[in-house]
């Protein structure tokens, strides 16, 4: 047993002062856990006083060691840095009519007997800064030398986010799904899931899931109809309505090399779980330097539907704190299907939000069940065009679709991207070719404004570049700021519908040719 230490160094003053209170209860409550527990190992004979004292004593010299050592450890290199860089710190200010500058800098980084990385970085950058309009060698090597220093410690902060090996799910090849020409039958989507699920059970004998009502009726949409007969109780089951147990079940079994599919019933229930997803999960392989993984699959539905408690496309929040998780927005069954395929073959968790409206739409069923996969972090065009660029996901991607014929009808031919995949998004840098042909852009989608479509409009614009080939302003089109109101009427005025994303089309290419484009109203 360890004795805490109160905490110390926090201010008690303006509004550090509720942070203080608050961190003040939580130590107390703990040490107070730790007593109590202390007490019942002595009342209950499990050892005696000084048993548990010389433990305690133990721990604490353990620790103290191993901090030590491991602080020994992480400055092994850095005296040797220092001692390169204050060189080149002396040898560039020799050089510089800012030498006095320089000089102190790099006497301060001498006074520091113990430097982190922090420290060599902070001198370098400061010390370029005197040497701006200057032209040396010796400038020349201070620089080398930093942007060196710098890509080799970043990554010891920053990598591992993501799988570094080669099964990570962005380096997984499309497998297109195959049909049966003699055969133009169409199914429900869900069947042809049920049916994809059915091959992976087979295929993957650790492959199990599980969820609310997931077993015995095989899920509220029938994804999963007839499979719990078919492969058990326990590969197939249905759990109590707890949807961070749920979750924390997974990562355990993930983390024992099982293959397993937890079933959030709904994607506006994943609130009761975003603790346990942003701490536990999408940072496991990222604080564990890749040493761990948990493979976790999160399988839920979400988007269009007519009710407030349903019909939740919360993905702005999602996409930012559930880095280390892959996020994908299938617009249909048999892209969702391809995702299972994909990530079976990976080792990444991943959280797939299948279309809630999508389960009683009509698709062809492919002959390749199980084994076709849909790529990860590559978009689709599912219309080219070459007046707009539009790019949507889910169940929003079929509205667009829509009204991209009825944009035909006016004379302007609109190009469709199916974004597909949030996290990551585009990794081919496909959607700035489209810009660069069209030269105009409008993201869709209903998640909240300032959601996740400025978050797709920050990356084609900005990461990939498209600001250099537009022609009009880049806009989105987004829900109403509120949870989508009851019935079809209100469904049709909370989310983008059809006639919106029409109006707002014709708006753009009016502001840039209102000759040929007069206005509607």
């Amino acid at each position: 047993m360890t004795e805490l230490t109160q905490p110390q160094g926090h201010s008690t003053s303006g509004s550090h002062e509720r942070y203080k209170d608050d961190e003040r209860l939580a130590w107390e409550s703990e040490n107070d856990c730790n007593k109590r527990f202390r007490e019942w190992i002595l009342e209950s004979g499990i050892a005696e006083e000084e048993e548990l004292s010389n433990i305690e004593k133990q721990i604490k010299r353990t620790v103290r060691e191993a901090k030590k050592e491991a602080w020994t450890e992480y400055l092994q290199e850095h005296p040797a840095l220092k001692k390169t860089l204050v060189e080149l710190l002396n040898d560039a200010g020799n050089k510089s009519s800012n030498k006095n500058f320089i000089s102190k800098i790099k006497n301060d980084l001498i006074a520091i007997d113990e430097p982190v990385k922090k420290d060599l970085a902070v001198a370098a950058v400061k010390a370029l800064r005197y040497l701006l309009g200057e032209n040396s060698n010796e400038k020349q090597n201070l620089a080398n030398w930093l942007n060196n220093f710098l890509s080799e410690s970043q990554p010891k902060f920053s990598s591992h986010l993501y799988s570094e090996n080669e099964n990570r799910a962005t380096k997984i090849k499309a497998v297109p799904p195959t049909y049966d020409s003699s055969k133009e039958e169409k199914v429900d989507g869900r069947v042809l899931l049920r049916d994809n699920f059915d091959k992976l059970f087979n295929k993957y004998p650790n492959a199990l899931v599980f969820g609310e009502d997931t077993g015995a009726i095989g899920d509220v949409n029938q994804g999963l109809e007839g499979l719990q007969a078919k492969y058990g109780e326990i590969r197939i089951a249905d759990t109590g309505i707890r949807e961070t147990t749920i979750i924390g079940q997974g990562i355990g079994m993930a983390l024992r090399g099982l293959r397993p599919i937890a079933e959030i019933q709904y994607l506006d229930y994943i609130f009761y779980t975003l603790a346990t997803l942003t701490d536990d999960l999408a940072s496991l392989l990222y604080r564990t330097y890749g040493k761990q993984k948990a493979p976790l699959i999160i399988r839920t539905r979400g988007h269009r539907l007519e009710g407030i408690w349903h019909s939740g496309s919360e993905m702005g929040g999602l996409i930012h704190v559930l880095r280390g998780i892959y996020i994908l927005a299938p617009r249909n069954m048999t892209q969702a299907a391809g995702f299972y395929n994909t990530l079976m073959k990976s080792d990444e968790p991943a959280l797939i939000i299948e279309s809630l409206n999508g389960y009683r739409l009509k698709e062809r069923k492919p002959t390749n069940l199980g084994e076709f996969c849909t790529p990860i972090g590559v978009v689709e065009t599912v219309k080219d065009g070459t007046d707009i660029t539009l790019v949507s996901y889910g169940s929003t991607l079929r509205i667009v679709e829509q009204a991209a014929k009825e944009l035909l009808e006016v004379g302007i031919d609109a190009e469709v991207i199916d974004a597909r995949t949030l996290l990551p998004f585009d990794i081919n840098g496909d959607t700035v070719k489209s810009v660069q042909k069209t030269n105009r852009l409008l993201v869709i989608d209903e998640d909240v404004p300032g959601g996740c479509s400025s978050y797709l409009l920050t990356e084609i614009i900005e990461r990939q570049g498209a600001y250099r080939y537009l022609d009009s302003a880049p806009q989105t089109l987004t829900a109403q700021a509120h949870r989508p109101a009851y019935g079809s009427d209100g469904d049709y005025f909370s989310k983008p519908n059809v006639e919106d994303v029409f109006e707002k089309v014709y708006a753009i290419m009016n502001e840039a040719n209102p000759q040929d484009y007069p206005p509607l109203r």
